[in-house]
């Protein structure tokens, strides 16, 4: 695998919990040692979603 760059995607309550944050900073971190990007922690339900990046948390 050559990825240099990947989507994290949540299903459930749109709104991002505080554990959905930690995780994203920790991946975010984590990226940045392998040199690979996360582009966006997507959370997706009730027919609306909620992007991470859009929020600043990335």
């Amino acid at each position: 695998m050559n990825s240099k760059s990947y989507l994290l995607l949540s299903s459930g309550d749109p709104s991002p919990s505080q554990e959905d944050i930690h995780v994203t900073r920790r991946l975010v971190e984590s990226g940045k040692i392998i040199g690979i990007d996360l582009l966006d922690h997507l959370i997706i339900g009730d027919r609306k979603f909620v992007s991470l990046k859009e929020k600043g948390y990335l």
